[in-house]
Formats: structure tokens, C-alpha cells, sequence
């Protein structure tokens, strides 16, 4: 059953150390908060982390959707302990809600990641920005999924205008309700391949995904008139594998993704911007005043949305930010743990003192 859902030889060459453990080897298919299902050569199974893991692994350690473990299983009583995490091929990953700087992975060894907005007022080119920086950065390959284009009028130059941010990537224009563009979308996924699919709530990814599937496996709503955003429906991420081999991971909506160490994603998605600064007259430009500023000469002649170099520089300086937390909570944790070493190293030669 795990070939299905992407076991390769690689795999079972990394997973020789936990097998001769007798471990067994299993794929994370459900997240949720109280445990995991994953899919085992022996059927699903519900999992929870070892006191081990739990113990040792930061929020970026513990599985996620799309992980390989290494688990102990009960077959009687269909259960399961997750003792390691095989290393990851690719990870996408984000600013954990409550953390300036924690790491959340959303879906782990991913090959796609199909970014999904509904062509109606959810459609946010800046928001696209983002989640295009995301999937670079995680290893995947992004592809924007325009939805719901059955109700909009202007299908067609809202795809060309995103076409012109998405830096080469595909555009692909659906309709889950008439059933159209699927074919194309799906011939981005080749058998055995994982996507994933990331957008807002209301943007139709869950629906998107029932019609794939051929069957109604994700609960879904429809979006308020009044603002055109949807109702959370998706509280989960999940693995599904799709009729033709193929495999999809829904996950719940998030309006905006907070980036970690996103810099070769950034670059990526603003690799216009990037060639632009490259030809100012002066190399240490700030592309604010100064003569020669190629950038600037390109929002003046309309060849530059100004929104989009804002949009540059507003994730340059959030990815900045949050290095530099990093750093300074680093360093902080390094002055305790040398204070109490200082301090665990004076008690000793006090006491070694009181004992002569």
C-alpha cells in the first residue's frame, strides 16, 4: 500500500536503520491535534508521538502531513508510536502563528504546490507574492490555480495579470463546478507525485479537491456575499490519493503566509526586480535618489508596478526582521547557558574548597 503513496527505493535505503529496530514504515496522511493517521504496508493506523520525540523534536521536528516515520504498531488494535521522522526531500514551511520566529511545517516531501485563488474579491496579486516566495523556497514546484471561473466575466485578463507576477510559473484557469481545466491542472501531477494546495479560506480548495477525488471527502461552504471570503471549513491538513496515482494534500485556509528564511524564494518570485537592481549605475543603490537608479526608472516609465517593489521591500525587511530575532534570541539563550555553566562551575569550586 505505501508504494502508492510515494515509498521509493531512497526511502527504503534511509529507513534500513529503523527497520532492523523493528520499526515499521509509514506515510502521515491526517495531522490533527490529538494524533496522526498514517498509512502503513498494513493499512492505516492512528499514531501519536513516543515521550522521546514529543521531548526532543521543536515545532519543525514533529511530523506533518506528508512525512515518512518510523513507528511501532499494534495491528490488533489498529494503533501506532511514531519513533523518528525520516528526513525531508522538500518542506514548506511557515512563520507559526503565535511566533515571530518558530517554524511550522505545513507539508513535508511535496512536489507541487498548488497555489489556489478564486477569481472574484479574494483575488490579492501581493498575497500571490507570498505564497509564490513559499513554494520556492520549499523545493516544490508552484503552480497558480485560478478557481470559480465560471463566475467571472474577466477570466481572462485576470489570468494574464497574474501570469505577469508569477514569474514564469504556471497559470492554470478552472472551473471545479463545470468540471473545466482540470485536465490541464492535473497534468502537472504525474503518478506517484505530491501536491499540495495552499489558499485562503472560501477559495475553493476543498471543493476543488472533492471533484478530483470523485467523492465528497472535504467539508465545504459556501463564501459570504457580503466581502466575498470564505468560512474555515478545512480544520486539518490531509493526503489524499487521487485516480490517477497521483497525490493531494488539502490544508486548511491562512490569508497570509508568514515567511521563514524565504530569501531564495523571494528572489525567485521578484527575479525581475533583482535583474533591474543589477543594472543601477551604483552598486551599494538603496533604489531611493539616487542617479542611475534602474529600479526607479522603471516605476517612472510604468514598466514597474511601484505596488509590487513595495511589496519587495516590505518581505526584504520582514525576512530581515526576523533574522535578526533569531540572532538576538540565539545569543540570549547562549548568555544562560553560559551563566548557568559559570554559575554550576562556582558552586563546585565552592564545595570542592568546603570539602579540603
Amino acid at each position: 500500500m505505501i508504494e502508492q503513496y510515494g515509498w521509493s527505493d531512497l526511502l527504503a535505503e534511509a529507513f534500513k536503520p529503523h527497520e532492523r529496530a523493528g520499526h515499521a514504515a509509514g506515510r502521515v496522511a491526517v495531522q490533527q491535534r490529538n494524533g496522526y493517521l498514517v498509512i502503513t504496508a498494513n493499512g492505516e493506523v492512528r499514531a501519536k508521538l513516543s515521550g522521546r520525540l514529543r521531548h526532543e523534536a521543536q515545532e519543525a521536528g514533529h511530523p506533518a502531513v506528508g512525512d515518512w516515520v518510523a513507528l511501532s504498531i499494534n495491528l490488533a488494535e489498529r494503533t501506532g508510536t511514531i519513533q523518528a521522522v525520516l528526513p525531508r526531500r522538500t518542506a514548506l514551511v511557515r512563520r507559526a502563528a503565535d511566533s515571530v520566529q518558530t517554524p511550522q511545517v505545513v507539508a513535508a516531501n511535496v512536489d507541487l504546490a498548488f497555489i489556489v485563488t478564486s477569481m472574484n474579491g479574494d483575488l490579492n496579486p501581493r498575497r500571490i507574492e507570498r505564497y509564490l516566495a513559499a513554494a520556492w523556497q520549499s523545493g516544490a514546484r508552484p503552480v497558480v490555480v485560478l478557481t470559480k471561473s465560471d463566475v467571472c466575466a474577466e477570466a481572462a485578463s485576470l489570468a494574464a495579470e497574474v501570469e505577469a507576477l508569477a514569474g514564469g510559473c504556471p497559470v492554470v484557469i478552472v472551473s471545479a463546478r463545470e468540471g473545466r481545466g482540470l485536465d490541464a491542472l492535473l497534468a502537472h501531477l504525474a503518478p506517484g507525485e505530491t501536491c499540495v494546495l495552499l489558499g485562503s479560506s472560501g477559495v475553493g480548495k476543498s471543493t476543488l479537491v472533492n471533484t478530483l477525488l470523485g467523492e465528497q471527502r472535504m467539508a465545504t461552504q459556501a463564501i459570504r456575499e457580503a466581502d466575498d471570503r470564505g468560512r474555515h471549513t478545512t480544520s486539518h491538513r490531509e493526503l489524499a490519493l487521487l485516480p490517477g496515482g497521483g497525490l493531494i494534500i488539502d490544508t486548511p485556509g491562512v490569508r497570509e503566509v508568514g515567511l521563514v528564511e524565504a530569501d531564495e524564494g523571494v528572489n525567485q518570485v521578484f527575479d525581475d526586480i533583482e535583474r533591474l537592481a543589477e543594472t543601477c549605475k551604483f552598486g551599494d543603490c538603496s533604489h531611493a535618489n539616487e542617479p542611475g537608479c534602474a529600479v526607479q526608472g522603471a516605476i517612472s516609465s510604468g514598466d514597474l508596478d511601484p505596488r509590487r517593489w513595495e511589496h519587495f521591500r516590505k518581505l526584504a525587511q520582514e525576512l530581515a526582521a526576523v533574522e535578526d530575532k533569531a540572532a538576538r534570541a540565539f545569543k540570549d539563550a547562549e548568555r544562560r547557558r553560559l551563566g548557568k555553566a559559570q554559575k554550576s562551575y562556582r558552586t563546585a569550586r565552592k564545595d570542592a574548597r568546603g570539602g579540603a
